[in-house]
């Protein structure tokens, strides 16, 4: 589906309308192409090879190779991420459908780099969320802004329709296939899954975004393509469905649930004084997990 809320040259502000919100309780998914403009997005891409440089824990590498696979927390270090961070573009159709104040459960800018870009394999984030942060429910929602071109060729992000209806599907922990683990749903699972629902891959222009469902399953092929595929991916939860465990670390699932305050909807491009707190180092106690819960 192809859901323009506004033009290329003047973005209008995101409100979802009663089709739209049909149309997401059905698929699990909304696509906006085009929904930041090309100097909002270059002031992004700009940015993505300073912080894949950094020698930080919040940059996981591919396996055998030094391309990034995906850098976490870069709005807690990072001004134009910061910034992106508190965009009603994103946060306010997320509120709507919610109707409650969000927190920022994770936020990633994945890789899928030109050559080197591996799998994830097929999965559901509010599985992950569940069995290893103690997630109430699946009042989660995921954002994905494109910061490159995403066309058949660099592993565009592929999703189930429908697939978000089912709750939680039984996963096994896979800790071998990549560097980072996920929670994955084996083949004859998927196999039905998308009997019922089909795939789909929605590709478009850097700007481009994409919302869906926690518990939407989803996965996308490794990038032998020579173009990058970097994404930017936001996981917003509601205030009241906080995370009870904090098993990983910090900059992984944030422990902070301070509601976020949108920017003006030119915040990309003006400037606006946002928090830095880990700009000059990830603070000790985000760099390991606790087994109690909270």
């Amino acid at each position: 589906m192809l859901l323009n809320p506004g033009s290329a040259q003047e973005i209008a502000p995101v409100k979802l309308n009663p089709r739209q919100t049909q149309q997401f309780e059905r698929d699990g998914y909304l696509f906006f192409p085009n929904l930041f403009r090309p100097d909002e997005i270059k002031l992004l891409v700009d940015e993505v090879p300073r912080l894949y440089a950094q020698r930080r824990p919040e940059n996981v590498r591919e396996k055998g190779s030094d391309a990034v696979r995906t850098n976490f927390a870069a709005h807690m270090y990072s001004t134009p991420f910061a910034k992106l961070a508190r965009h009603p573009r994103m946060v306010e159709p997320i509120v709507q459908l919610f109707g409650e104040e969000l927190y920022m459960h994770q936020f990633k800018i994945n890789g899928k780099m030109a050559f080197d870009g591996d799998v994830w394999q097929w999965h559901q984030d509010y599985g992950t969320w569940k069995n290893d942060d103690l997630m109430p429910d699946a009042r989660a929602m995921n954002v994905a802004i494109f910061l490159d071109e995403v066309n058949e060729f660099n592993g565009p992000l592929m999703l189930i329709p429908g697939s978000h209806k089912l709750g939680v599907i039984e996963a096994d922990h896979d800790t071998l296939t990549t560097s980072y683990p996920l929670w994955t749903i084996n083949h004859d699972t998927i196999r039905k899954l998308v009997e019922r629902g089909g795939i789909v891959a929605p590709k478009g222009p850097p700007g481009s975004m994409i919302l869906f469902h926690s518990c939407l399953v989803h996965a996308s092929t490794s990038n032998l393509s020579p173009w990058n595929r970097v994404s930017v991916y936001l996981s917003l939860c509601a205030v009241s469905n906080h995370i009870r465990r904090f098993k990983r670390p910090g900059y992984i699932a944030h422990r902070d649930f301070t509601p976020l305050k949108c920017l003006p909807d030119d915040c990309l491009l003006a400037h606006y004084d946002v928090p830095l707190p880990w700009r000059d180092a990830t603070p000790p106690e985000e760099l390991h997990g606790e087994l109690k819960a909270a």
